[in-house]
């Protein structure tokens, strides 16, 4: 009785005990639990007295910081903008200034840090560039081609020999990147620091041609070619564009009234290409261009007696006496020809044209050759394009076209030689 009664009263006491114990956790939990309030919540409570008031305060006030929010973002946007159009203005300047030595136009003063370092990688990707000066290639296909272009076309040697001679730029890209060159060279030529007061305003219809190459590490480099104030003078800037802002490299004035052209002309018989020959030269070298010898170098005696009597009917009708006429036995030999002719020159420098009797050229294809040579610089090497048969190609037609309409250079009426050119090379005495 007694171990009994001690069970029920020790267990009534562990009762206790633990009822205890989850009283005082209780009590402990709402002592210990911070008091809410309607000030401390984040939103009224819905069912309180003014909770719809509250609400719509609270709306208001987050309207009120987000509009705040996109008012800041607007004026860093702002200031953002303009500093970037003050730095652009002040990079555009300092590529146009003129007291930089080296017809680079950076600035010289001290420039903040940022624009300094720009200038300094801009002027160093000119200099890694083929601007200045060339650079020694272990083969001709290691050399970077120049394409050529006109206000209207743009005339490619990657992909322009074969299938397309000639395009008119479609992509808006390459469009104005050759509209922002020619632009570029314009303001130059137009700004007061270049020209004189009284110098004319020049316009795009001032611009004859260009070439341009893009090497893809460094940059794109024009070359821009636009008429002068005199009939035979001629404006040439020289402008990169290194993977940013376009940069005045060089401008200068180009005078070619004095520029002689040498044509060498080996033949032997042809005396029909000769006589066609002899009129296209008549109507371009001497009535138009006015500037020009013409060296025959005929091989053999057969029909050497009309190739001379049609030199001398031009002479006499024209007023011409600026032409050579050297005859040399054997076979023909195109290459002995044209060293033959080039040798016999004794005069001052002239710029030898290598020219077969086949070849139709205008005057302003002379300028063209004159303006891309120089003098122990640079050879000019046109590559030729072969008309198909006219014949074949105007078979369609009644009659065959005049031959100024037919100097067209497209995919129908022909293509470029690869390996047929003409050269252009300086020789003095």
């Amino acid at each position: 009785m007694l171990r009994r009664g001690l069970l029920a009263w020790v267990s009534r006491v562990v009762v206790l005990l633990v009822f205890l114990c989850c009283a005082i956790s209780v009590l402990y939990m709402l002592a210990c639990t911070p008091k809410g309030d309607e000030e401390q919540l984040g939103l009224p409570r819905a069912s309180g007295p003014t909770g719809k008031e509250g609400f719509q305060a609270a709306l208001q006030e987050w309207e009120e910081q987000h509009r705040d929010y996109i008012g800041s973002l607007k004026r860093q946007i702002a200031q953002l903008k303009q500093e970037l159009q003050e730095r652009s203005e002040r990079l555009k300047a300092a590529q146009y200034h003129p007291s930089d030595a080296a017809g680079l136009g950076l600035e010289q003063g001290p420039p903040e840090k940022t624009q300094a370092d720009l200038l300094a990688f801009l002027r160093s990707q000119v200099d890694k560039a083929e601007v200045h000066a060339g650079v020694k290639l272990a083969t001709e296909y290691a050399a970077v081609p120049f394409d050529s272009f006109t206000l209207q076309k743009v005339y490619q040697l990657e992909t322009g020999l074969t299938r397309h001679p000639e395009e008119k730029p479609v992509r808006k890209d390459k469009r104005d990147e050759l509209v922002e060159a020619v632009e570029s060279a314009l303001e130059t030529l137009n700004s007061p620091v270049e020209g004189s007061p009284n110098q004319r305003q020049y316009s795009a219809s001032d611009f004859i041609e260009g070439i341009y190459r893009t090497e893809k590490d460094k940059g794109t480099l024009y070359e821009l070619t636009f008429k002068g104030e005199q009939k035979h003078e001629f404006r040439r800037l020289v402008l990169f564009r290194p993977f940013g802002p376009i940069m005045k490299v060089k401008q200068e004035k180009l005078n070619m009234a004095n520029t002689l052209i040498n044509i060498i002309v080996p033949l032997a018989k042809r005396v029909d290409k000769f006589r066609q020959f002899m009129q296209n030269f008549r109507e371009m070298c001497i009535q138009q261009d006015g500037r020009i010898h013409l060296t025959v170098v005929y091989f053999g005696k057969e029909e050497m007696n009309e190739v001379k009597g049609i030199l001398e009917n031009t002479s006499k009708a024209a007023s011409f006496r600026n032409f050579t006429f050297i005859q040399l036995n054997g076979e023909f030999s195109r290459g002995k020809g044209l060293d033959v002719g080039a040798r016999f020159w004794k005069g001052s420098n002239v710029l030898l044209f290598f020219c077969d009797v086949d070849i139709y050229f205008t005057a302003e294809f002379l300028n063209t050759c004159r303006l891309n040579t120089q003098p122990g610089k640079k050879v000019f090497y046109p590559v030729l394009f072969s008309q198909y048969n006219p014949g074949i190609i105007y078979g369609h037609h009644e009659a065959v076209p005049p031959l100024e309409q037919q100097l067209v250079s497209n995919h129908p009426a022909g293509a470029f030689a690869w390996l047929c050119f003409m050269s252009f090379i300086t020789r003095g005495a």
